[in-house]
């Protein structure tokens, strides 16, 4: 595991140095704190950033072919390497290391690009064939590990993280607004688009071919066909889910360090413990966290599996420095990042890197097996599509606007009134409140597109015919990669510690995504065959049994008390209206709500103040201070 970076440059005078690409990996130094290895030839220079998991010893990068010709950079863990090697070496190829890398190298040698078939792991690698003057980048299946890009008069840059590309290149610190609007609605930019107009994110499942200046962006992977298989017993199914998911955790077993598992006491991550337990010859060693506040502990359940799997348990109640923390995150985070939980996610890697450097987690299942609340939902709101879609349109355009803004029910009369795929789509955005509020400034709105289209395409063209399996597909090529692998990858890196997620293998994935949806969700039952396979491994009836919370902290209570001062003074300040991308009216209404105990929007006022504080911490740091319009008719008010 780590961070890579370099550049390549198609200038025929044009060289690069090695102390600008030492630059790029200094500003992604907490990705790999062990090692820093750079190679540059002529036009072309490759870094990387080493957290040492695998051949601590012999792994060093670039890793190289026999005669040098082929480089590679490579952050990620391949699993199937010990199987991929000893066939490579029937061919005639010779290893220098014992790493999972050079095995790349030499598939490269084999198969081209089409190399990146043979691999099963999470992945992100920048290789050069000199033979051809040719740079090859390739993201994972599902984006567990993050890689970008920019072009910038001939010179392709990439790396792990923005910062990487703005350290050497702080002119590409141009504001894309559309993504703005996108982060505003979604809580997170999604993929290929980043906060940056020249800079992008290689979309999961793709790969980039960079040859005389010309840039190449293909897809090498889909999800299957959703529902296609669907066996006659539910023995069968168990059998075959427990054989494929225990697999999928035992080959994220092998590491030449210590490894552990990130345990919030939910039904994902205590079946993954409990397979890790079967499978290992020592304790397991878990971590979790609590808060203060009973009704966000979830450590008394993290403790029950802990006790029933035998596990070498670490537990910390944290009473962070609100204030503290959230000004380290936004500085750190080279674009604006909403999702709340990425704080338990923080602390919790810190916990864990104290004793280890490899962590396996739960992330996955819940776009996997169907396990969030809108699911089932989505699923109930099928049934208004029974109503004439004449007396939605006549709701819409004539009689919505004269109900009272506090009448109950306004917003759902709304939303049933909209076409299934628009009902999904507004429900997990920012649309209604923005209806109905005007949170956003009427211009700013304007002037950046449709920021639900992508979402709606995706739902289109997704390989599934029954309406559970259309919205896990969107999930999985959206929120999956823009907000869970997104939070998981920075805040474990920012802590030097490795997340591996078993769920999302992607071997296992094709096989769940095949499964007919009624093992997925069962009589308003969500997650309905992974429940039972947690049983089944002995994960305690107590845990199956809660309420569903996620990763979830006491946000609604913070912000009534520790940040009520820090978000009224910061969303209302001068300096954060002048920016132009807030109606001043609209933010004083939900705060209003909000203090007085009307509606909780805390997880919206959470994603205004990220985006100020990413403004503050990282955007000012690059020297970019765009506004989006006249600061005064912000502060005035704006339209909408």
């Amino acid at each position: 595991m780590c961070g890579i970076a370099g550049m390549v440059q198609t200038h025929p005078e044009g060289a690069v140095n090695e102390a600008v690409i030492h630059r790029m990996c200094e500003a992604i130094v907490h990705r790999g704190p062990d090692d820093e290895g750079i190679f540059v030839k002529g036009g072309v220079g490759l870094g990387m950033r080493r957290l040492s998991i695998i051949d601590l010893a012999g792994g060093h990068q670039p890793v190289f072919n026999e005669d040098k010709t082929v480089w590679i950079v490579f952050n990620g863990e391949i699993y199937n390497f010990l199987e991929l090697r000893p066939e490579l070496e029937r061919r005639g190829h010779r290893f220098s290391t014992h790493s999972d890398t050079e095995v790349i190298v030499h598939l490269y040698e084999e198969y081209g690009a089409e190399c990146v078939q043979k691999l099963r792991g999470m992945f992100a690698f920048a290789l050069y064939d000199e033979r051809v003057g040719r740079l090859l980048l390739v993201r994972d299946r599902l984006g567990k590990k993050p890689l970008h890009y920019a072009v910038q008069n001939g010179t392709l840059l990439f790396a792990s993280e923005m910062k990487a590309i703005l350290a050497v290149r702080p002119e590409l610190a141009k504001v894309d607004q559309s993504a703005l609007l996108q982060y505003m609605y979604f809580g997170y930019i999604p993929d290929p688009a980043t906060a940056f107009e020249p800079i992008r994110k290689l979309p999961p499942g793709h790969l980039l071919e960079f040859e005389k200046g010309k840039v190449q962006v293909r897809q090498y992977w889909d999800l299957p066909e959703y529902g296609t298989y669907d066996p006659a017993s539910e023995e069968e199914v168990l059998e075959e889910l427990e054989t494929r998911l225990a697999e999928a955790v035992r080959i994220r077993l092998i590491a030449d360090v210590p490894l552990g598992a990130m345990l919030s006491g939910g039904t994902d991550s205590s079946t993954i413990v409990a397979l890790m337990a079967r499978a290992s010859s020592q304790p397991v060693k878990t971590f979790s966290i609590g808060f203060q506040q009973a009704e966000f502990n979830e450590a008394p359940y993290a403790r029950l599996v802990a006790e029933k799997f035998g596990t070498d348990h670490h537990e910390l109640i944290v009473e962070p420095d609100l204030l503290e923390t959230v000004t380290q995150l936004t500085g750190h985070l080279e674009e604006p990042f909403g999702d709340s939980s990425m704080l338990p996610t923080y602390f919790i890697s810190c916990l864990a890197r104290k004793h280890v450097k490899v962590a396996l987690t739960g992330d996955g299942g819940d776009e996997t097996f169907a396990g969030y609340d809108r699911y089932r939902i989505h699923l109930h709101d099928r049934a208004y599509e029974r109503i004439p879609d004449w007396t939605k349109r006549l709701y819409r355009e004539h009689v919505h606007r004269w109900v009272p803004y506090a009448m109950p029910g306004r917003n759902l009369a709304y939303s049933i009134s909209l076409p299934w795929q628009e009902r999904y789509t507004e429900g997990v955005s920012f649309q209604s409140f923005q209806r109905e509020m005007g949170i956003l400034s009427a211009d700013f709105v304007a002037a950046n597109g449709a920021p639900l289209k992508v979402f709606r395409e995706y739902l289109e063209k997704a390989p599934a015919h029954d309406p559970l399996s259309r919205v896990l597909y969107l999930d999985t090529k959206t929120y999956l990669p823009g907000d869970i692998l997104t939070k998981v990858d920075r805040m474990s890196m920012a802590t030097s510690l490795e997340a591996r997620v078993p769920m999302l293998d992607h071997v296992f994935l094709e096989w769940v995504t095949a499964l007919a949806p009624r093992w997925k969700m069962r009589n308003g039952s969500q997650k309905f065959i992974l429940r039972k396979l947690a049983e089944r491994v002995g994960v305690p009836k107590e845990v199956l049994n809660r309420p569903k919370r996620g990763f979830s902290l006491p946000l609604g209570y913070w912000m009534r008390h520790e940040l009520k001062d820090l978000v009224q003074t910061i969303l209302l300040e001068p300096r954060t209206l002048q920016r132009g991308y807030f109606n001043v009216a609209g933010v004083r209404r939900m705060l209003g709500e909000h203090f007085d105990q009307r509606r909780d929007h805390s997880a919206r006022l959470w994603r205004l103040l990220m985006f100020e504080l990413w403004h503050r911490n990282f955007l000012e740091r690059v020297g970019t201070t765009e506004r989006f319009s006249d600061p005064v008719a912000a502060v005035s008010g704006g339209a909408g």
